[in-house]
């Protein structure tokens, strides 16, 4: 495993989360302020091998949508030119800056397991299926269920995340602020990208669970059309956005 200590220190501030989304990091058991620690993850990541039904390692890593031997790809080059595995490509992440132990790290995006707190800025390839939680760059923000105070001199710009190569959905996903002082908590998926902003996020789903690799197994990828509304919407109203996090908080 790849890791290089981030040693980037920002300014404090207070973002308080919704219920929905303190509901989910009790779920996933994550540790917003601190991340998880290393021996934790590591556990995680053998439970993960375990319940692989596909015989892997328990990574973050998902099988293309033609999962040959090397050796035939080395045979039959065309392979790699066939549009579904360029954007494979083009699509699957390289590394992801995590929280361990309250230290911020850019480790493999392999190596992230579910309940990781990452963060991700633009132009980050979406590393894991995830919840975002909070925008900025802040690791110092605090979690409370009490409404906390706008300060308009260091509102967070929106952050705008492009899933259309994941769910086929045309319009990109945007984080704002609300009134309260929470974000709306957008769910984003593995190979999607980051076109604006920044923000910390929580990860719902690793490697075989996330929605990619469950689409390449039904053989519905890429998709051929909108599959938003179908797999729970990506709409902008809070509501919804609201139900989609306390759902998956509900599941396993």
């Amino acid at each position: 495993t790849t890791q290089h200590n981030t040693t980037q220190h920002t300014h404090t501030h207070s973002m308080p989360l919704s219920k929905a989304q303190i509901d989910l990091l009790k779920r996933v058991e994550a540790n917003y302020s601190k991340g998880l620690t290393s021996s934790i993850a590591s556990t995680r990541r053998a439970e993960a091998a375990t319940k692989d039904s596909n015989g892997g390692e328990g990574l973050n890593t998902v099988s293309p949508p033609l999962n040959c031997p090397s050796w035939v790809c080395c045979l039959l080059p065309c392979i790699k030119h066939i549009p579904s595995m360029k954007l494979f490509r083009q699509i699957n992440p390289e590394d992801a800056e995590v929280l361990r132990e309250g230290r911020w790290i850019r480790y493999d995006a392999a190596s992230l397991v579910k309940g990781d707190i990452i963060r991700l800025t633009e132009g980050d390839v979406v590393p894991a299926d995830c919840t975002l939680l909070a925008l900025g760059m802040d690791p110092d923000r605090t979690i409370s269920e009490e409404d906390a105070p706008k300060n308009e001199e260091e509102e967070e710009e929106d952050m705008i995340v492009d899933v259309s190569n994941i769910t086929g959905e045309k319009k990109p996903r945007t984080a704002s602020l609300r009134q309260d002082g929470t974000v709306n908590p957008i769910q984003m998926f593995y190979g999607g990208q980051v076109l604006q902003g920044s923000g910390v996020a929580v990860v719902t789903a690793t490697g075989s669970n996330t929605l990619l690799a469950s689409l390449i197994r039904e053989g519905r990828w890429p998709p051929k059309g909108d599959l938003s509304e179908e797999l729970g919407g990506g709409g902008d109203e809070d509501e919804d956005l609201e139900a989609g996090v306390s759902l998956l908080s509900s599941q396993d």
